[in-house]
């Protein structure tokens, strides 16, 4: 199984004023293309959050129009950025999957690795938290498949990165998650979005790791506060399952680069010979 994950898209609407220099939609349909253009094609992507940029009925409906020509089967939840309500009113009926009330998250279960999307998001605060009700439907839905490789996905990292002010905003409660994630092996992934950079660190028995933004990166400072964004190369995740091997990540780059090229076959003997 493949699976891709696209983060932090940050779709605005064009009625209001941009405070990006880059058009966050334009990199958005560079992502659909290049995951439609991949060779062999991912079963499934997973969306973690910050799907949009103020959580406006309107940008998502020119997130639902830009995704449109996603060839592959796509899992949203939502991240500080957007609008619980508004995303599930906007976006439900073309995606049957979110819960009709509630918290935005589910289980997915026609793939080899069973996906559990979850809603860390918080009303009026750009930090995370995964509360007793969420740990609970949690700790449930893991009951429920002790045996099945599993990874959960969500917008706020769980974990310390280092990077000092986005630390300040990232799931206050991790280490309830954590432990329970002492008592559940299946889960090899817990993918994360929120910090606009590839991060990965072991926790617990998993790996917990972050995917870069198909749009903006945060600048990268362990001192100082956080100073603004850059605009290097967007990407996303592949993830790769099977069982005996878990799950394998790839990043890939977005950008258009040249090649691939061919090696010549003559340039390559000739560099043997000179290595012998």
């Amino acid at each position: 199984m493949i699976l891709a994950q696209i983060t932090d898209l940050h779709v605005r609407s064009p009625n209001l004023p941009s405070h990006f220099q880059f058009e966050p939609v334009q990199m958005l349909k560079n992502a659909v293309a290049r995951l439609n253009g991949l060779k062999p094609r991912p079963d499934a992507v997973i969306v973690t959050g910050d799907l949009v940029d103020c959580g406006r009925p309107d940008e998502y409906e020119l997130l639902a129009e830009t995704l449109a020509p996603l060839e592959i089967p796509h899992y949203l939840i939502p991240g500080n950025h957007d609008h619980r309500d508004n995303l599930r009113e906007t976006l439900r009926s073309r995606h049957p999957y979110l819960p009709e009330t509630g918290f935005l998250h589910y289980v997915v279960e026609d793939y080899p690795l069973r996906l559990i999307g979850l809603d860390s998001t918080t009303i009026g605060d750009d930090k995370g938290l995964l509360c007793d009700e969420r740990l609970s439907w949690l700790a449930a839905r893991l009951a429920e498949a002790p045996d099945k490789p599993t990874l959960l996905f969500m917008h706020h990292p769980p974990f310390r990165t280092w990077m000092r002010e986005m630390d300040a905003l990232n799931c206050r409660n991790g280490d309830k998650l954590r432990a329970l994630l002492a008592d559940h092996p299946q889960v090899e992934r817990v993918a994360c979005g929120h910090v606009h950079r590839p991060i990965q660190v072991r926790w617990e028995h998993a790996i917990a790791s972050v995917s870069p933004s198909t749009a903006h990166q945060l600048h990268l400072d362990f001192e100082e506060p956080l100073t603004g964004y850059t605009l290097e190369p967007p990407g996303f995740l592949l993830h790769l399952f099977d069982p005996e091997d878990g799950i394998i990540s790839h990043m890939v780059q977005i950008n258009p680069f040249p090649g691939p090229f061919d090696f010549h076959p003559t340039a390559r003997a000739d560099l043997r010979k000179d290595l012998v």
